[in-house]
Formats: C-alpha cells, sequence, structure tokens
C-alpha cells in the first residue's frame, strides 16, 4: 500500500545510508516485517493465494531488488493491493494458474518500463502515463473492489451469493475491526501508528472467538514444518490481457515510493541506481513471485514509515526482514493459523483499505491540478471510470479485454491520440 511519507522532526546527525550486514540488526530486521505483515498476508487471504507463499515470495523478491539496485535501497517489497480484484476476478474466471500467467506478464511490463526509462528518460513514461490516466485507473481498482469489501463485512462470500455468518454478529465483528484499524492509524503513537491493519485483524479475531467464527481444528491438522503451497503459471492469453494493464498504476505509485525513501534519507535514489533499476527490481521480484504462486510485489510506504521513525537507513536491516520472511513461509501452522481469520474480520479491514484506493486516485488526480470540466479531460476521467466500474468489455474472437483491463488501456489511448484543446497548448 503505497502512501506519502514525510517527517517533521531533524534528521540525525549522522546518516549511514551504507550497506552493513551485522547480527546485531536482525532485531530490526524482524521489527520491520512486523510491521509489513498484516497487509503482507492479507491479500493473500483475500485472493486464495496462500499466505506462505507469499511470505517466501516478499522475502525473495526483496532480496531479488537489492540485489539489481546494488543494496543501496532501505525498502521491503510484499504484497500489492493494486492487483486484488483482478486476482479475485482472474481465480473465480480461470482459475489461479492461468491468473498467475497474467501477473507474471505484469512484472514484465514493469521490465519493459524500465529499459524505457533508461532508453528515453522518465519524462517518456510521464508523457505516455500522465495522472490524467492514473489517477481514474486507480480509483477504478477500489471502486470495482467495494462490493466485495461490503459483502464479506456482512458475512457472506465475496460475490454475496452465499451466506458465511448471521448478518447481525458478522457486522458487529467487521465493524469493531474497520474501527480499530481508523483509531490506531489516527491515534497510535511510533511504531504502534505504523500497524493499524494488524491492530485491526487481531481485535477482530479476538471478538470472533466467543460468536464461535474461529475454526481451529485446519491448525491442529497442519505440521510445523512444512513446503509452502507453489502454484506454477499456465498459459492464458485472456489473463494476460485483463491484468497487465492494470500494472500501469503501481507502476507510476513506484516513482512516489522511491521518491519518498529519497528524501528520509537524504539521498536521491532516482538518480543512483537510478529509477530504471528500482523498475526492474520491482518487474522481476513480482515475476518470481507470480511463477511460485504468490501475489504481485510492490514497494511497502509502510515500512518506509518505520525506517523514518528509527532513522537507521542501513539496508542490509531490510535483508533480514527477508530472511525472516523466508523462514516463515516454512511454518506449516503459520499458514493454517492465518486462515482461520474470518471472513467479516477482512471485510471490516477491506472497506477502509478499498475506500482508501479510490482516494488516493482521487489525491492524484487533484494534485496534478487538471481541469476535470475541460472536455478532452472529462473524457478522458470519464470512460476510465464507467468502463472499468461497468465492466465493459471488448472482444474478437479469441481476443478479449475488460473492466480495469480495459480502462486502462482505454485511458492510454484517449491520451495520446485526442487533441489538447487550445487553452492547453
Amino acid at each position: 500500500m503505497a502512501d506519502e511519507t514525510r517527517t517533521d522532526s531533524a534528521p540525525s546527525p549522522v546518516v549511514d545510508t551504507e550497506y552493513r550486514f551485522r547480527m546485531k540488526d536482525a532485531m530490526l530486521g524482524g521489527q520491520m516485517l512486523f510491521v509489513a505483515f498484516g497487509a503482507l498476508v492479507l491479500v493473500p487471504l483475500l485472493t486464495g493465494l496462500d499466505p506462505n507463499v507469499a511470505l517466501f515470495t516478499a522475502g525473495i523478491g526483496t532480496l531479488i531488488f537489492q540485489f539489481i539496485t546494488k543494496g543501496m535501497i532501505p525498502i521491503f517489497l510484499a504484497s500489492s493491493f493494486a492487483f486484488i480484484a483482478p486476482i479475485i476476478y482472474g481465480v473465480q474466471t480461470w482459475g489461479i494458474p492461468s491468473t498467475l500467467c497474467g501477473l507474471m506478464a505484469a512484472g514484465f511490463l514493469y521490465i519493459l518500463l524500465s529499459l524505457l526509462i533508461r532508453w528515453k528518460g522518465v519524462e517518456m513514461i510521464n508523457r505516455i502515463l500522465p495522472p490524467l490516466v492514473t489517477g481514474p485507473v486507480i480509483m477504478v481498482i477500489g471502486l470495482v473492489l467495494a462490493p466485495v469489501a461490503v459483502n464479506m463485512a456482512m458475512g457472506r462470500t465475496g460475490d454475496g451469493g452465499g451466506v458465511l455468518f448471521s448478518e447481525g454478529p458478522a457486522l458487529l465483528v467487521s465493524m469493531l475491526s474497520l474501527g480499530t484499524t481508523i483509531l490506531v492509524s489516527l491515534l497510535g503513537k511510533g511504531m504502534l501508528r505504523l500497524i493499524p491493519i494488524f491492530c485491526g485483524i487481531i481485535v477482530g479475531y479476538l471478538i470472533s472467538f466467543p460468536l464461535g467464527f474461529v475454526d481451529f481444528s485446519p491448525v491442529g491438522d497442519a505440521p510445523w514444518i512444512a513446503m509452502p503451497n507453489f502454484v506454477y503459471p499456465e498459459w492464458n492469453w485472456h489473463a494476460i490481457l485483463y491484468i497487465v494493464p492494470v500494472a500501469i498504476a503501481p507502476a507510476i505509485e513506484h516513482f512516489g515510493d522511491v521518491m519518498a525513501i529519497s528524501s528520509i534519507t537524504g539521498k536521491n535514489y532516482l538518480k543512483d541506481p537510478g529509477v530504471h533499476r528500482t523498475m526492474m527490481g520491482d518487474g522481476i521480484a513480482t515475476s518470481v513471485a507470480s511463477f511460485l504462486g504468490g501475489p504481485p510485489n510492490t514497494t511497502y510506504s509502510e515500512v518506509t514509515g518505520a525506517v523514518a521513525l528509527i532513522k537507521i537507513f542501513n539496508p542490509a536491516i531490510m535483508t533480514w526482514a527477508a530472511i525472516f520472511a523466508v523462514a516463515l513461509a516454512f511454518v506449516g501452522k503459520m499458514g493454517a493459523l492465518l486462515q482461520t481469520i474470518p471472513t467479516p474480520v477482512m471485510g471490516g479491514i477491506m472497506l477502509l483499505l478499498f475506500g482508501a484506493i479510490m482516494v488516493v486516485g482521487l489525491n492524484t488526480l487533484v494534485r496534478a491540478g487538471e481541469d476535470l470540466t475541460e472536455p478532452r479531460n472529462m473524457s478522458i476521467v470519464g470512460l476510465i471510470i464507467v468502463f472499468g466500474v461497468g465492466g465493459m468489455t471488448f472482444s474478437a474472437g479469441e481476443f478479449a479485454v475488460q473492466g480495469i483491463g480495459l480502462a486502462g488501456i482505454m485511458g492510454v489511448f484517449l491520451n495520446l491520440a485526442l487533441p489538447k484543446s487550445r487553452n492547453a497548448e
């Protein structure tokens, strides 16, 4: 989940941004994983992927990112919220292996963008994917997911077709989970403020006990040590065409995350190691994660916030966080315990999460300062949202693209094809 990170306090006198792998930093690495943990496991739990695989691929993805960026940036990579909607749709429509094929292709898009940046510079990307396109695409992601969140908060399946829990108790659990998450994000101090999702899950889980929402039998049956349930992709053009355009939004979001950590450490990572390297690292990490059955990776602003809080900028701390993530992936009972979290708990947190995604997209438009009543801008923004939320489909024989994917393609095309008004020239 990407947010802007800012610090009002003065930087520490000595800023150590050099990579130093030391045993004494292991505790800090564990702390970073704790900060990321709630969001990291929430994505696979919502989409039907294996949380142990997500832990493994977050660790491996972070190590890949560090290798490609020469171990210079204190960033942790883990499950991306932007892909929740296409993963849910893909799993329901084509199954997990085919969906993973589309997610791998999204990683390849990042790689292509990194090569384009190296060749033509960042301005080329800004011309193809301005806020006028990325803002409404991000909004569509949040809006498309809204019914799923509401259904789960009311104790139903994500599509609303089945009842899992009585509506009254389910709403009690979901609203208390939601309320806890909001209050911790607003009133929490220090490290606590960085883990609102984790706090919301814990409170909702505890409330679910006396209501009989929690079934511990899978935990007892699970082994202590087990291989993560790796799943491998199967070729599917439909999944690729549907999912790849969704990568437009998190690709642009990537720039903001790198700029945020740059401002915190006082080093310009857009220049050295270069945004083409950071994008390449993100892309390869995403493709590897999808190849193994995990969700796509993204840079975690929660962890960036933790770095700002403790003011220790040694990138090797993220190496420790990655090592701990990989180690936890082999704890079979961990995955079983995570899957006992009741649906209303996740539904309550999703209400805030998907609303926040929509607001991030809206804020992208607002900060761009564009006049949305100008006919060209109105056409681009309006059609992206209506196509995406309405589920517009375009097909020709075996070729088909719809929903968020079609909205992203439509936005890019209209932005390049429509002439600018005379007032904008």
